[in-house]
């Protein structure tokens, strides 16, 4: 027979997922007494780290690229 090709993709909720509901339980059962920005948190964690990527990159590119593109655009008006 023909061979066909087969494409697996995993769509689960995740660690954080099952933690945040594990924490949503724990806190309507009031086994733990947290506010409710703990027990939502480990939500926050995945954006958190983004963020932070995205922040560390942006660093890097305007430590680095800045100065070459104050250099070039220097010498675009004295070559003239």
């Amino acid at each position: 027979m023909g061979s066909s090709s087969s494409s697996s993709s995993s769509s689960g909720i995740g660690f954080a997922g099952l933690l945040t509901i594990a924490f949503i339980v724990l806190k309507l059962t009031d086994v733990i007494d947290w506010s409710w920005w703990w027990v939502l948190c480990p939500l926050w964690i995945g954006a958190a780290i983004v963020i932070g990527i995205l922040a560390i990159a942006g660093i890097i590119i305007v430590l680095s690229g800045g100065s070459r593109k104050k250099k070039s655009f220097k010498n675009r008006f004295d070559k003239r």
